[in-house]
């Protein structure tokens, strides 16, 4: 294809930056878009792999304590989300659930499945962390011990899933993967280190992800192939 062409399905302001990153060269400039576009795949694999995996975990470890209903009953009267400070919390439930309900294909699981990442992440912000018997640190039974200088609470988790949170609605978003933010210099450094935290958090979850991910994680190639642009 050529670059009058790409220009005119991506646009001319997105694909500026790229242009500018590779100096002018436009043939360079469509590489470099595809290897973003390469990257952004690779990247969602991973993420949506580990989410599900969080979630199963939090499942897995809120059920014996809650029961098999524990989601929909977060938000029936007494439950555990029905506080007004949780609203958001309660409303993406709550709607969700409806959803389910009305199409007739309500179950456990498929309310689970309803959930984004951000219900996850928000299960260690203080309030829920508290409300679920600040049991959820289980869910990293591996994980590294605390230092004086370095706490691994829950604090510590929440942040983490944010960062991962934050990278999975860039790729959602199309946002460019490839650059530091503001800039227009070709860098891979901020995706091998968010790639870096979500195996840190595989292996403190106790998952091999080399084994479950195998054949499917080519994110450090993809980036080597960036930067060698």
């Amino acid at each position: 294809m050529k670059y009058c062409e790409y220009e005119h399905f991506f646009s001319q302001k997105r694909l500026n930056r790229y242009l500018l990153a590779c100096h002018g060269d436009k043939r360079k400039t469509m590489t470099l878009y595809r290897y973003n576009l390469h990257l952004a795949q690779e990247l969602l694999t991973i993420v949506s792999c580990f989410e599900v995996s969080l979630r199963n975990a939090i499942d897995d470890i809120l059920v014996p304590q809650f029961g098999n209903e524990w989601l929909k009953d977060s938000v029936l009267p007494g439950g555990m989300f029905t506080a007004p400070i949780l609203h958001k919390t309660n409303r993406t439930i709550t709607d969700a659930l409806q959803k389910l309900k009305a199409q007739g294909t309500y179950s456990h699981s498929k309310l689970l499945a309803q959930m984004d990442f951000g219900m996850w992440k928000y299960m260690y912000s203080p309030l829920q962390y508290n409300l679920t018997h600040q049991s959820l640190l289980n869910a990293f039974p591996y994980k590294q011990r605390s230092t004086p200088q370095l706490h691994i609470n829950q604090s510590y988790i929440f942040n983490e899933l944010d960062k991962i949170n934050t990278l999975r609605n860039r790729i959602a978003h199309h946002e460019p993967l490839c650059f530091p933010t503001g800039q227009t210099v070709i860098f891979t450094g901020y995706i091998r280190s968010e790639y870096q935290k979500i195996q840190t958090l595989f292996s403190w979850m106790g998952i091999d992800s080399g084994s479950m991910l195998y054949g499917l994680d080519h994110v450090l190639k993809v980036c080597d192939k960036i930067d060698g642009l």
